[in-house]
């Protein structure tokens, strides 16, 4: 902005300025001009307008004021005077108004005098403009500096040199070196001043910032405002021993009255904050631990807080002298608020310190407030407390002795301690509690000092004792317990037996493990070595040597642990018939375990070695049982598909749309049954060569009937028993569910023979059929034929005659399970049931049964006989035809569980009886008609004849 101001003043259009110049030609001497009327009239009218704008600009020059209240107003005053003048005398000095005046002179007009007057005051006011301009330039940096300077310091800085710079325009100066122009300059740079300390010290932000910042602006504003007051007069001593006749005697208030106001509002200021930190002080953490009543604290800060909060919102300018008196009432309200703070303060410290929680916090906090900066009132207050802290502390005296008494026999411990150092570090810290408290104490000398004092630095000393006691005794039975059972523990084995069959003697077998023989007392007495140690206790070299072996023995503790750990799971891992087959690798494991458990101690050389050729042997045998179990578990898969196999399949029926009958529908499940058992052999005739596999790798053989794998061989071959039991048994289930479901898997048909209605094929059959399937089923078995003893080679066929051959399988063991034959049992009972049920549904069609029990011939010769009347005829056709009707209504299909029973054959038989009937009766009925009607004929005739007769015989006709 002040750059802006400069350029305007430097550079702001002169053309207003711009002499008007003659219209006559002046190319002739000036001699020869002065002598033509018509030139020298022209010149005048050209000259008296030069008069009257010379004249006019040096009128408004004079007239011309700065443009506001600060210094550098006034130089750009002189500046731009500077430029006006110049640009006037420079015109002044060009060769055509030079010649213009010339002529104006040689021609003697009266007008040259004036105009010559005008022109003296024109360089007259330009020098002075020029001279002042000089000399306040060498004002303006500091001017600027003071103006527009970051920060009060800036402006303190800029103050010495600004009145040095001053002290020599004075001297120098031909214009500046009067009281008319250095007062108001003065004045000025005196406003300058007081405008850049208000804006520091503005009270809308001031009273928002914390109390270190605003005090210290504060400060640096009221030392500016006395360093400029204070330069002054250093500068009029300075002018005065410059030998100048020119001293300094200027009307200090006008300069300085304002500003010394200032100086007392901002010692008004600083007063308010620092009282406000004061009573800020009192408020630290310590306070609130003492007292046990943090909602009065936050009472009282708060109230601390308001005193201030007026000041944030004066509705007045306390730097202005006119409000004076506003700003002593409100100083006289922040006195009395003062006042009113500290007495509730006081009370507030009196109630907090009846009841004190720890002797300790409260002497702490007196401590602090004794050099804190606070209230003296206040500060008093606490030191009347000291009297009370000391009543507190015999009182926490006598808590921590009762402590002690309590729990003498069992201490609390830290975390991870020990029991012994644990101990001790309570002890120490009962008397760290209570010592922490009295060395706080003897800070003050005067508080111990007194009877009430020594009382309880007695109590102190008496208490401190007991605790020195009991921890030398707890560290005297620790040192005795060490050095007594340390060589006994290092003489333990590593390892030590246990058995969860404690009934049965220590052998090898999955009932025995080894555990770790490692004392955790070892450990105990290696944790107290070291915080013994801590505690700057001294500890037995055999403890010591110990302890420094800790991490050997932790280092051979983990590795035993993991060497066991695998040793165990590898037991656990192994089933019984893998531990005899592996029999001899265990009892070489065993071999050498028992080095650990019989004769290696925890101070022996070896225990590395053993627990590396531990690891290699459990790691050799790991392998071969993960070898085994790979190879037990393809024999494992191999026996779960033959299990898993459906020995009864059954045709596709489409939902019961189309059944196959008993007979297609049993010839289609051996049919399938026999395609499975084939693949059921293949899988099963694949065992023996796995075995071999493991035989190669165990006994490193290859004959199938290895000694070493008799039990092995044993063990499979009853688990092959067992599936083939349980393949049976699940088929059977499965089957005997179908039978029962109800979902029709074959048919059968009613038909009428004879002189009955019979299930086609009949119930024995059907029976007959069932119990086939069910043994085909059993005899699968046949076909998986056992081992010989001890091997896993089949065993061949035996010609127990010449023409009999015995094949040994497993038929006649699965054949005789419980389980087989109660399932085959159910399931031909079940079919049993169904076949009754089926029978029963066919019963219903006995109420027809006369339909073809009856004698037909016999019926028909006794209703011929008889030659009942058409009536009859119609009743037994309407029975007959109602039968029909019947029949045709009735379901013809009856699904039973998994037979459906199709009812069209008996129904079409009956119909056909019953039709039967029908054409037989008609027949008959027809038979007896026609009797009816030759006879009727004959009589009819032999009527005719007889009246032929009579007519002939009346009338005499031959």
């Amino acid at each position: 902005m002040i750059l802006h101001a400069f350029h305007s003043v430097c550079f702001r259009p002169i053309e207003h300025l711009k002499l008007e110049m003659p219209t006559v030609n002046l190319d002739r001497e000036v001699t020869i001009l002065a002598t033509v009327p018509g030139v020298v009239q022209s010149l005048k009218r050209c000259a008296v307008t030069w008069q009257k704008l010379i004249s006019g600009v040096l009128t408004e020059q004079q007239k011309k004021v700065p443009q506001d209240n600060g210094p550098l107003a006034e130089i750009n005053l002189w500046r731009e005077n500077d430029a006006t003048l110049r640009a006037l005398t420079e015109q002044m000095k060009l060769p055509e108004v030079q010649k213009v005046l010339a002529i104006l002179q040689e021609a003697e007009s009266e007008f040259t005098g004036d105009l010559q007057i005008v022109l003296s005051d024109l360089k007259k006011h330009h020098m002075e403009a020029q001279d002042n301009a000089k000399f306040l330039s060498t004002l303006e940096r500091h001017l600027k500096n003071l103006s527009t300077g970051t920060g009060v310091d800036v402006i303190s800085n800029v103050i010495p040199s600004l009145l040095n710079a001053l002290r020599l325009v004075w001297i120098m100066s031909r214009h500046y070196n009067r009281d008319a122009r250095m007062v108001p300059f003065l004045e000025r740079i005196s406003w300058e001043i007081s405008q850049r300390v208000r804006r520091v010290v503005d009270l809308q932000t001031l009273f928002k910032q914390d109390t270190a910042t605003a005090k210290k602006k504060i400060t640096e504003a009221k030392n500016t405002l006395e360093q400029w007051k204070k330069c002054y007069f250093t500068t009029c001593i300075q002018v005065e021993e410059s030998g100048s006749k020119r001293y300094w005697k200027f009307d200090t208030k006008s300069l300085f009255e304002k500003t010394d106001y200032m100086v007392s509002i901002c010692q008004d200021l600083y007063g308010i904050f620092q009282v406000a930190e004061e009573l800020q002080n009192i408020f630290i953490p310590e306070l609130i631990t003492v007292t046990e009543n943090p909602k009065g604290v936050d009472e009282l800060q708060r109230e601390v807080n308001i005193i201030i909060s007026p000041m944030e919102d004066l509705s007045f300018d306390p730097f202005r002298v006119e409000n004076a008196r506003d700003w002593a009432f409100v100083m006289e309200e922040f006195r009395e608020d003062i006042v009113d703070i500290e007495e509730k303060m006081t009370r507030f410290v009196d109630e907090s310190f009846t009841t004190l929680r720890s002797a300790e916090t409260a002497f702490g906090l007196l401590f602090k407030y004794k050099y804190l900066e606070i209230p003296e009132t206040i500060k008093k207050q606490f030191i009347k407390k000291f009297r009370v802290v000391l009543d507190q502390y015999c009182k926490e005296l006598e808590i921590v002795e009762q402590i002690f008494v309590q729990n003498l026999k069992d201490p609390p411990l830290y975390k991870n301690h020990p029991p012994v150092a644990g101990a001790i570090s309570w002890s120490r810290s009962l008397s760290h509690r209570i010592g922490h408290t009295i060395t706080l104490f003897r800070k003050e000398e005067e508080l111990l000092a007194s009877k009430r004092g020594q009382e309880v630095q007695q109590k102190y000393l008496q208490l401190t004792k007991k605790l020195e006691e009991y921890e030398a005794q707890k560290y005297r039975q620790w040192r005795d317990r060490a050095e007594h059972v340390i060589p006994l523990l290092l003489k333990d084995t590593l390892l030590t037996l246990f058995s969860s069959a404690t009934d049965e003697p220590v052998t090898v077998r999955k009932s025995v493990g080894f555990a770790l023989n490692f004392s955790p007392e070892i450990l105990e007495i290696i944790t107290e070595t070291k915080y013994m140690e801590q505690l700057g206790l001294p500890v037995p070299e055999m403890a010591r040597y110990v302890a420094l072996q800790e991490d050997k023995y932790l280092r051979y503790i983990n590795k035993l642990k993991v060497m066991l750990s695998r040793y165990h799971k590898l037991m656990e891992m192994m089933t019984e018939a893998e531990t005899k087959l592996l029999d001899h690798y265990v009892k070489e494991l065993w071999r050498i375990l028992k080095a650990g458990h019989k004769r290696l101690t925890w101070k022996s050389v070896g225990i590395g070695e053993f627990i590396v050729q531990c690891t290699q042997t459990i790691g050799r045998l790991e392998i071969l049982v993960h070898q085994v179990h790979h190879i037990s578990e393809d024999i494992s898969s191999k026996l779960q598909s033959i299990e898993s196999t459906n020995l009864f399949k059954f045709p596709d029926s489409k939902n019961g749309d189309k059944c196959p009958g008993a007979k297609e529908f049993f010839d289609y499940v051996k049919c399938e049954r026999a395609k499975d058992v084939e693949q059921l052999v293949r899988k099963y005739s694949a065992i023996p060569q796995l075995l071999l596999e493991v035989e190669r790798r165990v006994a490193y053989t290859n004959s199938g009937k290895s000694p070493k794998l008799a039990s092995y061989y044993a063990y499979w071959e009853n688990r092959i028993y067992h599936t083939l039991t349980q393949l049976i048994v699940k088929n059977l289930q499965a089957f005997n569910a179908t039978v029962l479901a109800n979902v029709p898997l074959l048919q059968i048909e009613a038909v009428l023979s004879v002189s009955e209605i019979s299930l086609q094929p009949n119930d024995s059959e059907i029976e007959k059929m069932t119990m086939q399937s069910i043994q085909d089923c059993v005899e699968v078995t046949k076909h998986f034929l056992r081992w010989m003893h001890g091997t896993c080679i089949e065993c061949p066929p035996q010609h127990v005659r010449v023409d009999e051959v015995v094949t040994f399988s497993f038929y006649s063991d699965v054949s005789q399970s419980p389980l087989v034959i109660e399932q085959a049992v159910l399931i031909t009972q079940n079919v049993q049931k169904i076949l009754a049920s089926l029978r029963e549904c066919l019963n219903q069609w006995n109420k027809y049964d006369q339909l073809w029990k009856s004698d037909k011939d016999t019926v028909l010769d006794r209703l011929a006989a008889e030659k009942p009347p058409c009536v009859i005829f119609d009743e037994h056709l309407q029975f007959y035809m109602t039968v029909v009707r019947e029949v045709t209504q009735w379901p013809l299909i009856k699904d039973e569980q998994f037979i459906r029973l199709q009812l069209a054959p008996l129904a079409s038989a009956v119909q056909e009886n019953a039709k039967s009937w029908m054409m037989s009766l008609g027949k008959l009925l027809n038979e007896l008609a026609r009797e009816e009607l030759l006879s009727l004929r004959d009589e009819i005739q032999v009527g005719v004849f007889s009246l032929v007769f009579f007519f002939c015989y009346l009338y005499h006709i031959d």
